[in-house]
């Protein structure tokens, strides 16, 4: 189940919001927390009874290493154990049969044979997100930051929660346990709660989906473009992928508030970054600090010398490549990204602090328009033909495309409007309406109107794909 889905729009949000509300009224933490977890299963269910079955079991494994962890003596010993059990998971469903296939092609260029009965695995719909949520858990009892879970239907619940579940932010046990416990849903909360989850859905509806439909037909026809085709592909990319990521993280913070929850914000407009480094910083918060947290401290981070600091780095950028995708095109595109962040620790760091700020810009947004072209494509020969094609100053064959067919007056707006959208404009006007109600009210209108005519284009509309379920 998506949100931008009739089911959930028509019947799942209505029902949800009326059976919390009800139990709103009780006043009572473990009523309201029944509720949620109950429409949380319902939610994830849809996906597949037996991946419900999975996640429900990593719970119980979980709490019970949790409980463990308590008062044992050995306690690095069941850490390591958790992690070996979570990770165990995430590689059979995610990565098992990229291992078998790339050990197949190696033993293939050896002449051997290295053919294994493995079967087909689908992937769990959020299996990277809710991993990692869970992780978090364990990792914060084991440093003492949280107390254990002792309930375990509390801990269900904070690993289930429908809005965050399965394409993130990814929300750590620390930031949410008090108000898994106690929290109270009041009227201003819920007021910014729908406020922002039909900024979210409209972003969704028209920006990311409008930027998504011509970079695919652009990406479906490597082979034929020319070099402004392939920068408008590659920026429309760029454009879908925010769009589509944030507007979800939108959603998710959104709903979390109807619920009485305040979930970390996960994007801050990253394309306005004057460095790779700032960019990792506004690009996908929840993800960046967990590796920051999690593995790159834990390793040494910057404390031991330029060369360990180095180490660390790329350790934490080939994970961060392979998190996303079992495909050497993430894992080369974590690569990409973590050796422009070691380039900016040097010299050439120091040569680009010295710059204007708008060329720090234009050579950020390269890198980075760069990187997405690895992360879309399927192979690495697609990327460096695509690539090849941007630099390649080809203006011939502007018609050849399918694209050409969809360059509408309604993308340019679209497009203008995703321009517009992924840079701090928007908090500006909205800080500056609130100081007058009149334009407050008619901005709320506005909005509501947006989003009526979003549902019903949702209705009809064959093309709505999320990026980021995948992963």
């Amino acid at each position: 189940m998506v949100f931008v889905s009739p089911i959930f729009i028509f019947i799942f949000l209505p029902l949800t919001l009326a059976c919390y509300a009800l139990a709103e009224f009780s006043r009572r933490k473990w009523i309201k927390n029944t509720v949620l977890l109950f429409f949380s299963l319902v939610f994830y269910s849809w996906g597949g009874l037996i991946y419900l079955l999975l996640l429900m079991f990593s719970i119980v494994v979980n709490y019970g290493l949790g409980r463990l962890l308590e008062n044992s003596t050995h306690r690095k010993k069941i850490l390591i154990l958790s992690i070996i059990y979570n990770i165990g998971i995430l590689f059979i469903f995610k990565y098992l049969n990229f291992f078998n296939n790339t050990s197949e092609e190696f033993a293939e260029l050896a002449h051997m044979d290295l053919t294994l009965a493995v079967p087909a695995i689908t992937l769990p719909i959020g299996i990277s997100f809710f991993t990692f949520q869970i992780m978090s858990y364990i990792f914060d009892v084991y440093q003492n930051k949280v107390e254990v879970q002792k309930n375990i239907l509390d801990l269900a619940l904070y690993i289930m929660l429908f809005p965050q579940l399965i394409a993130g932010p990814i929300v750590r046990y620390i930031d949410v346990n008090r108000e898994i416990k106690q929290r109270r849903t009041s009227l201003n909360m819920v007021h910014d709660g729908l406020i922002r989850f039909m900024i979210g859905f409209n972003k969704k509806i028209f920006l990311a989906n409008g930027m998504g439909y011509v970079a695919d037909t652009i990406f479906s026809e490597i082979h034929l473009v020319n070099t402004p085709h392939a920068w408008l592909g590659a920026i429309c990319y760029a454009l879908q992928i925010y769009m589509d990521f944030s507007s979800y993280s939108d959603m998710a913070i959104g709903l979390g508030k109807l619920f009485g929850f305040h979930f970390l914000e996960n994007f801050n407009y990253p394309y306005i970054s004057t460095s790779i480094k700032e960019f990792w910083r506004r690009w996908h918060i929840s993800l960046s600090s967990w590796f920051r947290d999690y593995v790159y401290i834990p390793l040494g981070g910057n404390r031991h010398g330029k060369t360990a600091t180095y180490r660390n780095l790329m350790i934490v950028f080939i994970l961060t490549g392979f998190w996303h995708g079992a495909n050497w095109t993430f894992i080369f595109w974590g690569l990409f990204h973590g050796c422009f962040l070691i380039l900016e620790r040097g010299k050439f760091g120091s040569l680009l602090n010295k710059l204007p700020g708008i060329a720090k810009r234009c050579y950020t947004l390269v890198v980075v328009l760069i990187g997405w072209v690895f992360f879309r494509c399927d192979s690495f020969g697609e990327a460096v033909n695509y690539i090849h094609a941007m630099f390649a100053f080809d203006f011939s064959g502007m018609q050849r495309l399918t694209v050409t067919e969809c360059l509408t007056p309604l993308f340019w707006t679209l497009f203008v409007l995703s321009l517009i959208g992924s840079l701090p404009i928007i908090p500006k006007l909205k800080q500056a309406a609130e100081k007058n109600p009149t334009a407050a009210c008619f901005a709320e209108m506005g909005l509501l109107g947006l989003f009526a005519y979003a549902v019903c284009y949702m209705v009809g509309a064959d093309f709505n794909p999320f990026i980021y379920f995948r992963f």
